[in-house]
């Protein structure tokens, strides 16, 4: 046998296992492709519901900014009527009761006209979502009223609204206009219910008008 025979019979059986070697780390370094796709599959369906959730709060969203658009609509132009209301308020509380009571002829179908324009003024706001608010005898409180002075009076409870300067309005939830107050001082303490504030609170408001 000639030496260079020798030399590739012990070279050619050492390069299989290189080529082996090779192709198992081959084998090892390709993903799945079962894996890869069913990675892409929970990936696609966690953005689908994410943007599922999006929508569904932008529908949310958009049916609140119309629900208020449409009841708030209104608020500068009911804002500006309730000075037309005043207005019809004073022209009915300047006829003494008992002129009114005797009134006759012409100055009777007056005062009972104007009577009809502040009741058809009232229901027309209201069916614009206006309210006015009428405290009289109510208990003080601080989110509708302003409380413009105390009254003495010991026999009705402390912080009850006892005069009504000025009407109330509000618009939906919102408050218009508050309702300007005389607020009840020296009876007894009123029940605190939640709803209002108690004397404490309506003196503080008094104070600050």
């Amino acid at each position: 046998m000639k030496p260079k025979d020798t030399e590739h019979q012990n070279t050619t059986p050492q390069a299989e296992p290189v080529a082996e070697t090779a192709n198992d780390a081959a084998s090892q370094a390709a993903p799945d492709p079962i894996a890869v796709l069913e990675a892409e599959k929970a990936d696609l369906k966690d953005k689908m519901l994410r943007l599922m959730a999006d929508m569904e709060n932008l529908r949310r969203r958009t049916e609140r900014e119309v629900a208020d658009a449409r009841a708030y609509a209104v608020t500068n132009f009911a804002r500006d009527m309730l000075n037309v209301a005043d207005n019809v308020r004073r022209a009915i509380e300047s006829v003494p009761e008992d002129a009114r009571q005797t009134a006759e002829g012409a100055f009777k179908g007056l005062i009972e006209g104007i009577d009809l324009t502040e009741r058809d003024l009232l229901n027309t706001l209201e069916r614009h979502g206006v309210k006015k608010l009428d405290p009289q005898g109510q208990k003080f409180d601080p989110n509708v009223h302003q409380a413009m002075f105390e009254v003495p009076n010991p026999d009705v409870p402390s912080g009850t609204v006892v005069q009504v300067v000025q009407s109330g309005y509000v618009i939906g939830d919102r408050v218009l206009r508050p309702a300007l107050v005389g607020v009840a001082k020296g009876g007894p303490k009123a029940a605190n219910n939640g709803n209002g504030a108690g004397p404490q609170e309506a003196d503080n408001s008094s104070t600050a008008s």
